[in-house]
């Protein structure tokens, strides 16, 4: 299986009535992609409330950045593992 290097572009969301880019609800994915053997580097946009995940310059996983599941491992997050499989599916 391919290891890949993941680029994690995520923006700013609501967060108890305040907008920033917090990585808190990052870390079951980074968790997921890591523990798989992928190399995952964050890079912040300025597109409110999305997750993309980009493999060798192309979007493989996009998402809301709400819908993921805060803190934990992401091993219980079906996106953590739809996500998994979208990297692990890039060429």
């Amino acid at each position: 299986m391919t290891k890949h290097s993941v680029t994690l572009r995520y923006g700013p969301y609501e967060s108890c009535h305040t907008v920033s880019h917090t990585v808190d609800r990052l870390d079951g994915l980074q968790c997921v992609l890591k523990s798989e053997g992928h190399t995952v580097s964050l890079q912040e946009s300025d597109e409110r409330n999305i997750v993309e995940l980009i493999v060798h310059e192309e979007v493989v996983f996009r998402c809301k950045i709400q819908d993921l599941d805060f803190g934990g491992d992401g091993k219980l997050d079906p996106l953590c593992t739809e996500a998994l499989a979208a990297v692990e599916n890039a060429y």
